[in-house]
């Protein structure tokens, strides 16, 4: 599954790695090619972070769902149980 982003993002992203790249290596590059680091980045590199969030995700559901009962079970009859009169 691709990793895709709206252009709303992409025009909120761009800004940002220019502005990496000018800090950090002390180069001032243009949007075509921010936009061509972040293609790359997005590609080659943005499955790992997905995956592990969705390898997270899947840890977190699994650990809530080995414990569905004792974490969403409610006693009933807590006041006025005859059971507990024997």
């Amino acid at each position: 599954m691709p990793i895709e982003l709206t252009k709303e993002e992409v025009a909120d992203i761009i800004p940002s790695i220019k502005k990496f790249v000018l800090e950090e290596w002390d180069e001032e590059i243009g949007t075509l090619k921010a936009k061509l680091l972040l293609d790359y980045f997005i590609k080659e590199i943005g499955p790992y972070a997905y995956n592990k969030g969705v390898s997270d995700a899947e840890s977190f559901f699994r650990s809530k769902l080995e414990d569905l009962q004792g974490s969403c079970h409610e006693y009933e009859l807590t006041y006025w149980d005859e059971r507990k009169k024997s």
